[in-house]
């Protein structure tokens, strides 16, 4: 799978970055996290219990789209992409880029969001505004969906099998 993209999307604590960065080991492409590209100004926002508005968003998501562009080789990107419309930005200039969806409930990822330590994401408000923002991909979207609740060598497998499957992935 030559020059293979995919963004790694779903609410935060869904496992976007574990799974994300065993996926590039996988696929032998860079793996990067989205959340290392938010500004400070972001950052504080959401380290105060701010919830990010579109606009706070519009830049990320261009640097964002622009990192994909540019790594020719490929790379997995672990990304909220919560909105199709974020999604759209990521994918311009990328037609072929891949995603796959970490579902699930709020409850699970409560639960495991409970147990992290020194991340700048703050409270279970933030995560019912993120479920709130949450469009799931559209049939259109050819998304991979993967259920959080399974072991992450198993979500990778299905990920790999589902990249792999004719015609789905295309070489750029």
């Amino acid at each position: 799978m030559s020059a293979c993209k995919v963004v790694v999307m779903g609410v935060s604590g869904c496992g976007k970055s574990l799974i994300g960065s065993l996926l590039a080991e996988r696929l032998e492409v860079p793996f990067f996290d989205a959340d290392d590209f938010h500004s400070r100004a972001n950052v504080a926002k959401m380290a105060s219990g701010i919830p990010l508005t579109d606009a706070d968003r519009s830049g990320w998501l261009d640097d964002l789209a622009e990192l994909i562009r540019g790594e020719s080789q490929g790379l997995v990107l672990a990304c909220s992409a919560l909105k199709r419309v974020y999604r759209d930005r990521l994918r311009a200039g990328n037609p072929l880029l891949q995603f796959v969806y970490l579902k699930g409930d709020m409850e699970t990822i409560w639960s495991r969001h409970a147990r992290r330590e020194d991340h700048y994401f703050n409270g279970r408000t933030m995560l019912e505004s993120q479920f709130r923002t949450l469009e799931d991909p559209e049939p259109a979207e050819s998304a991979i969906t993967a259920d959080v609740s399974e072991q992450p060598d198993r979500i990778v497998e299905h990920c790999l099998r589902t990249l792999e499957t004719p015609g789905r992935m295309r070489e750029s």
